[in-house]
């Protein structure tokens, strides 16, 4: 029987048992969120003192993110997603008996916080440049578009909401015992997984990358050099600077890159700092309400997520991805001008939904174009860029909005990131470099 396109990559084992450990792993990290705002409350804790174990938590992932990368592209993938997962696991379990034991204390938090947001950085490269090595070229924007439809649903929606049933439902340690059981469910499964030193296919990589004098992308699709010989010859600073350097010189790469982090720039501190204010001061609403919103936002994201994964790859794919992250943010400018809690909810599914499918194709292109023994790194810089500004874009937006008016604010953001994509399109050269490294199907 044929499956739907979006659901293809699951008649492979491989893939099951990765997908499966990602969805494990992620509910887990869901859950983890509530049960820190929980513990952190049980040991009367103030805003402060949750501010600082998550911003901990944050560091953690800014850390060791770029480490990771190196990671993927030096050692067996399958090794670093098990140690991974590993670490949570006894992480996760330690926390859970102290808090059942009543011994859990601010600091244990806090390590735990920075060792989650470590781990989160090493399983996200390893995963992205396992996918290729797994899956046939066709089937990756499927396998993308069920990670971005399951990230939202299990770490935003699910697992928040099962944490917050435990906790009220059975020791306060229940929550910290599941998220344990997850990592543990996550590790048994990757236990059995095998990632090839090679492409699934020989299309995988660039499609057209190896025609003569691709600049953009060399190397795309080759297999890796062995990841042993790499990692004993080259220091971990050469094997930055050489995805640093790759980023630099692919011009599609680098203008996307440099374009999606101002885009986040402009978008997150005002969706996370403002919006509330604007619930409580046009709406009436508390905080239940911006949650509400914040839902219609990720459901829009996940949706969408999963329609672009049941479409083939359009041929303009460059093209298309800036027109549906870019532009998705055009209602943005209606949030801060309207009293209707629907057109507010409305506006943010849109941006959602451009956010969810933009990030689809982009993890698509990556995995496609990027060549085998750097894609690791790539990733990683491509986190770490748009991390990077998150915690900026938030401190920011509050002392701007003391001097700007915010509907002033919500159009800026919603104007100017569709012109810098604008830009990006054109600097980057892409609808050019898109027509000459056909990817469709």
């Amino acid at each position: 029987m044929p499956l739907p396109r979006a659901l293809e990559p699951f008649r492979l084992g491989r893939y099951r048992v990765l997908a499966f450990a990602m969805f494990s792993s992620v509910f887990g990290a869901g859950m983890w969120a509530v049960a820190l705002v929980h513990q952190v409350l049980q040991l009367d804790g103030t805003a402060v003192d949750l501010s600082a174990v998550t911003a901990v938590g944050a560091l953690g992932m800014l850390v060791f993110v770029l480490v990771g990368g190196i990671a993927a592209d030096r050692f067996p993938l399958a090794r670093v997603l098990r140690l991974v997962e590993t670490v949570n696991l006894l992480t996760a379990g330690t926390v859970a008996v102290l808090a059942l034991a009543d011994g859990l204390r601010m600091g244990h938090l806090a390590a735990a916080a920075f060792v989650f947001g470590a781990g989160l950085g090493f399983f996200y490269p390893a995963y992205s440049a396992s996918l290729p090595r797994i899956l046939p070229a066709r089937q990756l924007l499927a396998a993308n578009g069920v990670e971005g439809t399951a990230r939202p649903l299990l770490q935003q929606a699910a697992g928040p909401a099962v944490a917050g049933l435990l906790i009220g439902l059975v020791a306060p340690g229940g929550a910290l015992a599941l998220i344990a059981l997850c990592h543990a469910a996550a590790l048994v499964l990757l236990l059995r997984l095998h990632v090839p030193g090679h492409d699934a296919d020989s299309d995988a990589g660039a499609d057209a990358g190896a025609d003569a004098g691709a600049d953009t992308d060399p190397g795309a699709g080759e297999p890796s050099p062995p990841r042993e010989a790499v990692g004993a010859l080259r220091s971990v600073r050469q094997d930055l600077m050489e995805g640093v350097s790759y980023t630099v010189r692919t011009p599609w790469l680098l203008w996307t890159l440099l374009w999606a982090v101002l885009a986040v720039f402009l978008l997150l501190g005002p969706l996370e700092v403002l919006v509330p204010f604007l619930v409580r001061d046009r709406l009436g609403g508390d905080a239940s309400t911006f949650g509400y919103l914040l839902a219609c936002y990720g459901g829009a994201s996940a949706v969408a997520s999963l329609v672009v994964a049941s479409l083939p790859l359009p041929r303009r794919y460059l093209s298309w991805m800036i027109v549906l992250w870019g532009f998705g943010t055009l209602p943005f400018g209606l949030v801060a001008t309207t009293d209707s809690f629907w057109v507010m909810a409305l506006c943010l599914a849109f941006v959602g939904a451009g956010d969810g499918a933009g990030m689809v194709l982009w993890g698509t292109l990556l995995q496609r174009r990027v060549p085998r023994h750097m894609l690791g790194r790539v990733s990683s810089l491509d986190f770490f860029v748009s991390i990077a500004l998150m915690p900026v874009s938030m401190a920011v937006a509050g002392p701007v909005a003391q001097v700007v008016p915010l509907p002033v604010i919500f159009w800026i953001v919603a104007l100017l990131t569709p012109a810098l994509g604008l830009v990006a399109l054109w600097a980057g050269r892409m609808r050019e470099d898109e027509l000459a490294h056909s990817l469709a199907g």
